[in-house]
């Protein structure tokens, strides 16, 4: 025996609590192979389950093992003579943090988020695999799973499918089946099948609910999963007539190859070629008689019983056929034999203009209930019966009693047919200008904004100013207030007529308190009334502001020589209206130089000789003029005497 100090000499350390039974220094031959030195492990001849896998390449060792250190590199993990509390086995960084792919298992999806435990227990290991396990406590070790789905998971199929269960199902989501392609089935799924749950056709076993059945269903004929809602009444297959598009989306031109309905008391024209079966097999019982021999065996009365008292008892085939029931076959012709012929624009008025829909109610059982039904019997003796009175009521009186045919035609509600000479028969005759005036010039709704008001045709005031505005602003109110010939307000006619509003014939200047004489007969209206602003029309001109006085309207081509203390000079002293020349100027009595003798044939300008530029004119001053004869005549002009 070795004392303490030679053991401590000649081993390297106490092993781990694990290797105790091999502990001293006459042990290591169990653990170091004799002559091989403290490199040469013996560790798999203990470790049987770890050589096992090696050799098969299989799990976390053979990923990590050297093969050519062989069990010289287990110390590089499981290092002993550490001590009895030495772990030999350290997770770095920890457990949860073990790369789980290096065992050849990479955890993907659910499993990703699994603890250790949940698949690494001792009811997960097979009795085989405990077989070669030596570790005691089987809920500690990481060995002997298999990686089929049926270790941790039931079988949710009892055999049926096989084990692989890959082949439909991933690893984040059990229930979505993205990896089955039941179109590599015997019974590929289309249309409406595409969208059946499993469920519907794999369904649960009778002695065991919680199981599908996925091998050997029948789906050879659509009666092995569908009843037949015909009852037997046709021999072919479903398919002749159907698809697993929809069932009621039935194929016309399969039906008319497996049935031909033209055989039958009532073949399909028209529309009816298009219609669905179960339109008129109700519940799709073909076996079951139906009427047919009227329209209203099948369809309902639009039009609510209105023809029955026709000859034909309101027979549909009169005005519809079986190709649409719009549009209807009653035309224009067929409308011509009623009592209201279509003319003019009524010819091109759809039906439904006149004959519109009306609401009403019934009663059926003990609900209430609303039809709605294009009324074909109306009143129309008169035109307000369809049409609104356009003009409210203002030709209701005895003589229009409104019957609009007194002014218009079927052919167009305008023109109207009411004439020049039915208007001059009314209380306001059209003359002058008033005869070319458009009817809508007069009668035009004058409305505020907002307000529907009509045209007005009936007017209480005939006044220029109903329809005019007064483009003097009642300058001339007093004017236009005295009285007429026939007694009333001559109004704007004192001054104008309807033949010409700018030519004012009936206006005499004379009864104004400036008559025109003379010359000013002959000037124009703006020579003197002059409009504001530079316009160059009268609407604004103010009549009442004009002067009256010369220099109101003439300059003063003597440059105030003439002009009286405080005042303007009078004109009318040397000149009249008739002609500013010849002056009538008395140089006699109203100049200190009286012209006798040949100076009374001689030209003013042989005297008045002195001129000026005034504002860039020349001006003829008349003052002052010299008196002596030297002034004119030179120093050697003879004397009497």
């Amino acid at each position: 025996m070795f004392s303490a100090p030679t053991r401590a000499q000649i081993s390297p350390g106490p092993l781990s609590r694990a290797h105790q039974a091999w502990n001293g220094p006459t042990q290591c031959t169990f653990c170091h192979r004799l002559g091989g030195g403290s490199e040469k492990f013996r560790c798999l001849e203990c470790h049987t389950e770890i050589a096992q896998r090696l050799a098969a390449h299989r799990g976390y060792h053979a990923a990590v093992v050297n093969p050519q250190a062989a069990e010289k590199d287990c110390a590089r993990c499981h290092s002993e003579h550490n001590g009895e509390n030495f772990q030999l086995i350290r997770w770095e960084p920890s457990l949860k943090g073990f790369d789980h792919s290096k065992t050849g298992y990479v955890l993907e999806g659910k499993h990703a988020g699994l603890a250790c435990q949940q698949c690494h227990n001792a009811t997960r290991i097979s009795p085989a695999e405990r077989a070669t396990i030596k570790m005691k406590d089987l809920n500690r070790s990481f060995l002997g799973l298999s990686r089929d789905c049926l270790t941790c998971h039931k079988d949710a199929h009892q055999g049926q499918l096989g084990k692989d269960c890959a082949r439909c199902h991933n690893f984040n989501d059990w229930k979505t089946v993205t990896g089955f392609n039941h179109s590599r089935t015997r019974f590929p799924l289309t249309g409406a099948h595409a969208r059946v749950p499993c469920q519907k056709c794999h369904k649960p076993e009778a002695d065991n609910p919680q199981l599908l059945r996925y091998a050997g269903i029948p789906f050879g004929r659509c009666t092995d999963c569908h009843a037949d809602p015909h009852h037997g009444a046709f021999k072919a297959a479903c398919e002749s007539c159907h698809s697993t598009v929809a069932w009621k989306q039935i194929s016309q031109i399969k039906i008319g190859t497996v049935f031909d309905h033209s055989r039958t008391k009532y073949p399909l024209l028209g529309k009816h070629a298009d219609v669905q079966c179960d339109a008129c097999h109700k519940g799709a019982d073909f076996n079951l008689p139906l009427a047919f021999n009227r329209c209203l065996d099948c369809h309902t009365d639009p039009h609510q019983g209105q023809f029955v008292a026709r000859r034909d008892g309101g027979d549909c085939a009169a005005c519809h056929t079986v190709d649409g029931f719009k549009p209807s076959t009653f035309g224009v012709r067929e409308h011509a034999a009623t009592t209201y012929p279509l003319e003019g624009k009524h010819l091109n008025v759809a039906c439904a203009k006149c004959h519109i829909p009306a609401v009403a109610t019934t009663v059926v059982g003990v609900s209430t209930v609303t039809v709605v039904s294009t009324v074909y019997k109306i009143k129309r003796t008169a035109c307000k019966d369809c049409h609104a009175d356009i003009h409210r009521g203002q030709f209701a009186g005895p003589s229009d009693d409104n019957r609009c045919e007194a002014c218009h035609t079927v052919h167009g509600f305008v023109p109207s047919t009411f004439t020049l000479a039915r208007h001059n028969s009314t209380r306001f005759p059209l003359t002058g200008g008033h005869v070319a005036t458009p009817c809508g010039e007069c009668h035009q709704a004058r409305k505020p904004p907002g307000s529907n008001l009509p045209a007005p045709y009936r007017f209480a005031n005939l006044t220029c100013q109903e329809c005019h505005a007064d483009p003097h602003h009642n300058e001339f109110a007093a004017r236009m207030q005295q009285p007429g010939p026939q007694g009333k307000p001559q109004g704007c006619e004192a001054c104008h007529s309807t033949v010409s509003w700018t030519e004012s014939l009936q206006f005499n200047h004379a009864t104004t308190a400036f008559p025109l004489l003379g010359a000013h007969r002959a000037v124009a209206c703006m020579s003197c009334h002059k409009p504001p602003n530079l316009e160059v029309t009268m609407k604004n001109v103010v009549f009442n502001s004009a002067p009256k006085a010369c220099h109101g309207c003439h300059e003063d081509p003597h440059a105030g020589q003439f002009a009286m203390a405080g005042s303007n000079p009078e004109c009318s002293s040397c000149h009249s209206v008739e002609r500013w020349k010849p002056s009538q100027f008395d140089h006699d009595t109203r100049a200190d130089f009286a012209l006798k003798g040949a100076h009374a044939n001689v030209l003013c300008t042989g005297c008045h000789k002195n001129v000026r530029i005034v504002e860039g004119k020349p001006v003829l001053f008349y003052k002052p003029t010299p008196k002596d004869c030297a002034a004119c005549h030179g120093p050697s002009v003879p004397k009497q005497g």
